[in-house]
């Protein structure tokens, strides 16, 4: 923990959490805490509990025990809606956009939770709704713009490339207006132009947003170049935590992704 951390200047604070399916403890007991305004990668091997982690943090799942502190109200097993209207938005492992809808339609729906039209008014289009959506519509275009896709605004998102549609996912999590964006494998299946593209992107929404970033990420070029400390998970349990460089040599973490034998093997070379 940093001292920031022990000052109370931390977005996020989980507590114990702990998540069991029947008889698998998929994440044991984890404490776990963001610092306002930076990067943060949680890492780990297949099957570590990473994305279940995420889930519990934005009310997927409840945690079977333990607590999640957000901007200093405890948030634990509310569900995703209310934890998005509080300020945490977020992208999914897999793409989950409105494939038959525009770019700039798919950012709108990001804002629905910002939106104070209610079903009267919509049937109705009454001048407020006519009003706000010209208000969200001109927001989606500027959001499209920050993340290099405002040439594309109309284009249907099933038509846009892969990397595109990464990108469109992060445009609509900002329409949430989160104070907090958890990222989940953002760079899976980018080419290395595209994850060295969307690092550069990842140090644009901390330094011109001012938010804070908490991502799941493979690519070790890409958290080794943009985060400023890196967790660690391993069959659901926290096993490291430092900045890059130190969780690079931390022997558990080697040992989690090449296996005991393989750390011996760099021992007896003098490798390690």
């Amino acid at each position: 923990m940093t001292d920031s951390d022990a000052n109370g200047d931390a977005v996020l604070v989980a507590k114990g959490i702990r998540k069991e399916f029947g008889g698998l403890v998929a994440v044991n007991d984890v404490d776990f805490t963001v610092p306002r305004g930076k990067v943060i990668s949680l890492i780990g091997p297949n099957g570590a509990g990473k994305t279940t982690f995420f889930n519990m943090l934005t009310g997927v799942y409840k945690p079977t025990a333990g607590t999640v502190s957000f901007l200093g109200e405890d948030v634990t097993g509310k569900p995703p809606h209310a934890i998005t209207a509080r300020g945490m938005g977020r992208t999914f492992q897999n793409i989950r956009l409105f494939q038959n809808m525009s770019a700039t339609e798919n950012v709108m729906v990001g804002m629905h939770a910002r939106m104070k039209a209610n079903l009267f008014g919509s049937i109705l289009r009454t001048p407020f709704v006519k009003r706000e959506e010209a208000q969200a519509r001109a927001r989606a275009l500027e959001l499209l713009e920050f993340t290099g896709l405002r040439r594309k605004a109309e284009e249907t998102a099933k038509n846009l490339p892969y990397g595109d549609q990464r990108r469109l996912e992060v445009a609509r999590a900002l329409a949430t207006e989160p104070q907090l964006l958890l990222l989940d494998e953002p760079t899976a299946g980018m080419n290395p132009q595209e994850s060295a593209e969307f690092t550069a992107f990842v140090g644009r929404l901390r330094e011109e947003e001012k938010l804070t970033v908490l991502m799941i990420e493979h690519d070790m070029r890409v958290v080794m170049g943009i985060s400023d400390r890196v967790s660690v998970l391993d069959y659901g349990e926290k096993i490291a935590e430092g900045t890059p460089r130190e969780v690079q040599q931390h022997e558990r973490v080697i040992e989690a992704y090449l296996g005991k034998a393989a750390v011996e093997d760099m021992r007896r070379q003098g490798l390690s």
